[in-house]
């Protein structure tokens, strides 16, 4: 939402103890860009760096510079970065990593790019949501519900536009819908949304984390501020996310598949029920899973908290007609190509086991798993009793193909392919028989071959098309 303009800000946003110094900014991905020229914006020192080479970084590092922002690629300059009055990290970069460790250890305090962001719209509405699983499209039903009852959102956080980009702009949303992810909760102390939503919780990024409990630790975060007013959106069928909230100061609501909840799925009639109103009948959702039901109930539960005048009865009309006008979104359980009977369903998404669990689940037909990518630290065996269930063959490709094929090879059939994509995708065509589907759900991350899960996405999308014309 950045809007060219080169105005510098004069909000009083930052603390005192930050102001008169340089601050640091870390990795120059979206959101380090954004908080950069936020910070510039408002007249601050900032120096920014990224240890990484790229064409993109390079097109950053010139704009950034026309900003007046001090930039280096390919390097960080550790000795500057310990003397800055503030530091912010981009959530790619572990709370180990040489500048942040070189930061705490000179004793300089270290935030988010979504921190910094709040303290430069201190009047933000928004609905903040994490989870393991379903955040990102849990946060764009938010939005759009928002919209389509016309109200004024967006979209931002961990779902990719930097909530510094919605800051950057000369008139901000009304409402925004806030993913976010343990990375960033770590380093932002003062979230403090007005509904707050967890879907779910299931071990991730132990590649990371030291064990579950610290994962779970930076999910809680997202309560820290909790407060009599607080309001609270949570899975009523995960024990966990249960635990982590029992006690804390609040309203809650609960949604839930399995019974009665304040929003919950009414099998019996079919209907999506929330606070007590029928919704819209689950098949005219445009979405694959019972896990999207959820998603879009906690959606609907946290929108119509959110505020008294989305329970009158034009706004719930407005809600569910948004609900069923709301399609798939990109990489996640998406279908992007049919060809010769077979369906291609682009799920690139789900970086962990659990969500492509969740994906295994949604599946009617036989179907060509394909699984792979940078191991995360978790065991591919949660995967079997799916696999046995709907999966034809698995293919295992990049670093953790040994590993997938040593968890997963007595299942069912593991073809075990290297670092070529395209040989990946050939070899699933040759699997598949008509009516069957052919699944990118890796279940790991994409940097072994790819800069990001877009980016993968993409291209299992592009040669899906290509084998099916």
């Amino acid at each position: 939402m950045d809007d060219g303009s080169s105005t510098r800000n004069s909000a009083p946003a930052l603390s005192t103890e930050w102001v008169g110094r340089e601050i640091a900014v870390v990795g120059l991905a979206r959101s380090g860009r954004a908080v950069a020229l936020v910070l510039a914006r408002a007249g601050s020192e900032v120096y920014a760096s990224d240890s990484g080479h790229s064409q993109a970084l390079d097109r950053v590092a010139a704009e950034l510079r026309g900003e007046g922002v001090h930039v280096d690629i390919g390097r960080h300059d550790l000795d500057r970065i310990a003397r800055a009055s503030l530091v912010v990290a981009s959530p790619g970069v572990p709370p180990n990593a040489p500048p942040l460790a070189a930061a705490r250890a000179a004793g300089a305090a270290v935030v988010s790019e979504v921190e910094i962001a709040l303290r430069f719209l201190p009047e933000l509405r928004y609905i903040g949501i994490t989870g393991t699983n379903g955040k990102t499209t849990t946060t764009a039903l938010a939005s759009h519900l928002l919209n389509a009852m016309g109200r004024r959102a967006a979209a931002a956080g961990n779902i990719g536009q930097p909530l510094s980009d919605v800051a950057l702009s000369r008139t901000p949303p009304e409402w925004v819908a806030l993913e976010l992810s343990s990375y960033q909760l770590h380093d932002t102390p003062g979230v403090d949304p007005r509904v707050g939503v967890i879907t779910n919780l299931s071990p991730n990024h132990l590649d990371r984390y030291t064990d579950v409990a610290a994962y779970y630790g930076d999910k809680a975060l997202l309560l820290r501020n909790a407060a009599a007013k607080s309001q609270w959106v949570t899975n009523g069928d995960d024990p966990a996310v249960q635990s982590m909230v029992r006690g804390v100061p609040g309203l809650h609501c609960r949604f839930s598949l399995r019974g009665s909840a304040d929003a919950w799925l009414d099998r019996e009639s079919g209907y999506l029920v929330a606070l007590g109103q029928r919704l819209v009948h689950r098949d005219e959702l445009q979405l694959v899973g019972d896990h999207n039901v959820g998603n879009a109930l906690a959606a609907a539960l946290a929108v119509l908290i959110a505020d008294p005048a989305h329970r009158e009865a034009d706004a719930i009309t407005a809600l569910a007609a948004g609900l069923r006008t709301f399609r798939p979104l990109e990489h996640r359980i998406e279908p992007v190509a049919d060809g010769g009977g077979v369906r291609w369903i682009n799920d690139s998404k789900s970086t962990n086991v659990a969500s492509s669990l969740v994906a295994l689940a949604g599946m009617r037909r036989p179907t060509v798993v394909l699984l792979g990518g940078r191991h995360k630290g978790e065991a591919y065996t949660p995967l079997a009793d799916e696999l046995r269930r709907t999966a034809r063959a698995v293919i295992a490709f990049g670093e953790a193909g040994p590993l997938i094929e040593h968890d997963l090879g007595g299942v069912v059939p593991v073809v075990r392919l290297g670092s070529s994509f395209e040989d990946v995708i050939d070899r699933a065509r040759q699997l598949a028989r008509p009516g069957d589907v052919i699944l990118l759900s890796p279940a790991c991350s994409s940097f072994d071959m790819f800069t990001d899960y877009e980016h993968r996405g993409r291209e299992f999308t592009r040669l899906a098309r290509a084998k099916t014309t």
